[in-house]
């Protein structure tokens, strides 16, 4: 193979990579349909963390791949870790385990964006052009029209303002965590990097877990499956593919990605529960689509 054909087909995988986030990614909240009902939330993430750290502690450890070479670069690795995993999944798998609906928890997600934009502006000097501020409109406005019939079927207004506490702190950590890495983790190994980001998390999330919850777990199929998803296919997978995309792109380009998760999301819960779609969320789909393209072009 020539060196322009291997560039081609580096070009052609790189181009395909968001597209490969979103649909991981979006298999989380199925795995914590599937996982949620055996443990209590921060226990579910405890293990996956800890099951993290196990792999890729040998994976590092067999391939020799290198570490930080100074300690600063240890702490801001470990804190990017710590907002994106640790704080934002905690509070979504602790605001859908106390009862909000995980279409409810994605529109309050979806926001990401937009503050992303806000930040990127202000905290690392990227320039927000007016058709990514319409495409990140626009594609917020379709996440709405996907998940209105879920947050019309959802519990009261005061129910639901009780249990948003965790989805926003979810969504200022994911936004922190984004522009603190786009900011001080330029480069890192993704094998070593993956483990100073997860052990922090592993340390926070097991000590909190510790004083809130019974930590009790039943080893059913279903959770065992969820589990193993969880931990190969998004702390290893998608994970590793958030890092590529926050390394290369704009950090609006990357957050622009979340608006596509609830609409993959629905159509996966589509295939595999039956879960019925609205004319609505169909058309809220080719919105976020359009919306997105406009914020990346």
């Amino acid at each position: 193979m020539t060196t322009t054909q291997t560039a081609h087909r580096s070009e052609a995988l790189t181009a395909v990579y968001p597209l490969f986030f979103v649909v991981l990614w979006s298999t989380g909240f199925i795995g914590a349909k599937f996982g949620l009902p055996d443990a209590e939330p921060l226990t579910f993430l405890t293990l996956r963390y800890l099951a993290v750290l196990v792999l890729m502690g040998v994976l590092t450890w067999l391939m020799r791949a290198p570490w930080p070479r100074t300690g600063l670069e240890w702490i801001h690795i470990g804190v990017s870790g710590l907002l994106i995993h640790a704080v934002y999944l905690g509070g979504v798998f602790t605001a859908i385990s106390h009862g909000l609906p995980a279409g409810v928890a994605s529109l309050v997600v979806g926001l990401q964006p937009v503050l992303t934009a806000l930040g990127a502006g202000m905290l690392l000097g990227d320039r927000v052009r007016p058709t990514q501020w319409v495409g990140l409109a626009v594609g917020f406005a379709g996440v709405g029209m996907v998940v209105a019939h879920k947050v019309a079927a959802s519990a009261s207004g005061d129910a639901i303002s009780a249990m948003l506490l965790p989805a926003v702190i979810a969504l200022l950590a994911i936004t922190a965590g984004t522009l603190y890495q786009k900011r001080f983790c330029h480069s890192f190994d993704l094998r070593t990097g993956s483990v100073i980001q997860f052990l922090p998390c592993l340390v926070f999330t097991a000590l909190v877990a510790s004083q809130t919850e019974t930590m009790r777990v039943h080893w059913t199929g279903s959770f065992v499956f969820a589990l193993g998803w969880l931990v190969l296919v998004l702390s290893l997978g998608a994970v590793s593919l958030l890092n590529l995309l926050i390394r290369s792109g704009s950090a609006v380009n990357v957050a622009s990605l979340f608006y596509l998760t609830p609409p993959t999301t629905a159509l996966i819960a589509w295939a595999l529960f039956g879960e019925t779609l609205t004319g609505l969320s169909l058309i809220g789909m080719a919105l976020t689509v359009f919306g997105v393209w406009l914020a990346r072009k």
